[in-house]
């Protein structure tokens, strides 16, 4: 077996997996299933400690009691239930048992899936069968892990809210009358909720990491085209989207990545002592709610004193505009990405039948996308793009960094709905500033990006931080975020996960 992880273990391979699971009581680690971390139920599972059927019990009577959150848009427990007495009859004959033997996980509703419909959160599309798995997905089911259901999105996956106006809103676990993020909310909110400990998401413009923050979730948006984005809609032509997951530790990411890409070498958490974090405060930290300021200040002073070198280091000019790079060129490549889509998957429904169709929300965005400007404007973003990526790489060679550290949004959840702008200090801020301008980034320069839980506002709101990496790197971030995750400690979960 690979290495896998614990939740404060250096060195995620399978002797601290056993080695965690052997120092906690029987008793204790199965009094809440629910609470167990991805890891820790394999190895259970693996183990014989407890069973498959238990396990997927546990999580599905969790998503009875919590139904109000709103998080799937498709959930057949008895499916789950008949897959994971699959998986006990597997141990029981004494098979070879998956690096995620027995492990329900739950997908966000853009991913392909044969088994249950593929909605993409828009009316249209609510009964479409894929007649194939996502590619994502295959090397998951290889390795014995169970379709838990499809979970709830922002219509399309264009918007930060998912507040969907075909299925309804999901709510945030912290306060159910914000939201949890989007467009991957129903991941976010089944996680955050102990509905399971790991869940498929996707990120083209922060997808990933805005309900990551909003939850109090680990993300991982990995560097582009690190996971196969084949069966899962693309709002751009090979450019923004990437699959990833949110978990509620790095351990459980690390596990997705060897399971993805196959890559199972050791992640070895490294000292902090003398590594290099980045902030840009003049530009990524300008305009912060100030219980967000106060709370990325406490973070970073907790990485300082764990031995890092918290670098000031401002980013260049040309790297500023990557949010409004990425923003305008969706603007170009959105409905033909989707039309395309829509045409490969089979889906019998042209982009004018799936437009007509959408919510009142939507749209004017697709409206907007049909006459985008001039195609000589379009190339130059293409040329920009370019240019922030090569800056970006120059800027972290040049201070010699291992990361960049900032407040992937610049305030916590906001309420339910879809309002244009957020208030922040007294004033309104459109929603473009407020969480599109700090992850913008990521997306455009195709960095390797994680979010961690950094702490919780005096009105019981998770915020995150996040760290970006160079492209390609993505094994070591995650290796680095061990540590970070270590020096910034946990958060309290939702008080509806007890």
């Amino acid at each position: 077996m690979p290495p896998l992880t614990n939740r404060r273990g250096f060195i995620i391979g399978t002797s601290a997996v056993l080695a965690a699971a052997a120092s906690r009581p029987s008793k204790g680690r199965t009094a809440d299933l629910t609470a167990l971390s991805a890891s820790e139920a394999v190895a259970a599972m693996r183990d014989g400690e407890i069973k498959a059927e238990e396990y997927a019990v546990a999580l599905l009577n969790q998503a009875t009691r919590l139904a109000d959150l709103n998080a799937f848009r498709t959930l057949r427990p008895d499916d789950v239930k008949a897959a994971a007495r699959e998986a006990d009859k597997r141990r029981a004959a004494g098979r070879s048992l998956g690096l995620m033997h027995g492990l329900p996980i739950p997908v966000k509703d853009s991913v392909s899936t044969k088994a249950l419909p593929t909605s993409q959160g828009t009316r249209a599309l609510q009964n479409f069968m894929p007649k194939d798995d996502a590619a994502v997905l295959k090397p998951l089911f290889a390795q014995g892990a169970i379709l838990m259901g499809k979970t709830n999105l922002h219509e399309l996956s264009c918007g930060w809210s998912s507040n969907n106006a075909t299925f309804g809103p999901v709510k945030n676990p912290y306060d159910r009358t914000r939201t949890p993020g989007g467009s991957s909310g129903g991941s976010a909110a089944a996680v955050a909720s102990h509905i399971a400990p790991l869940a498929i998401a996707e990120d083209t413009y922060g997808s990933i990491r805005v309900p990551a923050t909003f939850c109090g979730l680990t993300g991982l948006r990995p560097t582009f085209g690190r996971y196969p984005g084949d069966g899962i809609l693309p709002l751009s032509r090979g450019k923004f989207d990437q699959v990833g997951a949110l978990a509620r530790g790095v351990s459980d990411l690390v596990l997705f990545d060897s399971v993805v890409t196959g890559e199972r070498a050791p992640v070895r958490a490294p000292s902090l002592k003398g590594l290099r974090i980045g902030i840009s405060p003049e530009h990524l930290s300008a305009g912060m709610e100030p219980e967000c300021e106060r709370i990325m200040g406490e973070a970073l002073r907790r990485i300082e004193s764990a031995g890092a070198k918290v670098v000031v280091a401002e980013l260049p000019q040309v790297v500023r505009d990557a949010s409004t790079v990425v923003r305008t060129i969706l603007g170009y490549e959105l409905l033909d990405s989707i039309a395309t889509f829509l045409k490969e998957q089979g889906t019998g429904l042209t982009i004018d039948q799936l437009s007509s169709q959408v919510g009142p929300n939507l749209a004017p965005l697709l409206a907007a996308s049909r006459k985008p400007g001039e195609r000589s404007i379009y190339l130059s973003l293409l040329r920009r793009k370019e240019e922030i990526k090569a800056a970006t790489i120059g800027y972290f060679r040049v201070n010699n960094l291992e990361a960049l550290a900032f407040a992937p949004v610049l305030m916590p959840a906001f309420a339910q709905g879809d309002a244009d702008s957020v208030e922040i200090g007294g004033h309104q801020v459109d929603l473009f500033t407020a969480i599109g301008r700090n992850i913008g980034l990521g997306s455009c320069a195709s960095l390797a990006c994680l979010v961690l839980p950094s702490g919780m506002t005096a009105s019981g709101l998770p915020v995150g931080l996040e760290f970006d990496a160079l492209p390609g790197r993505d094994r070591r971030l995650l290796a680095l975020g061990l540590s970070l995750e270590s020096a910034l400690g946990p958060i309290p979960p939702p008080a509806i996960a007890a």
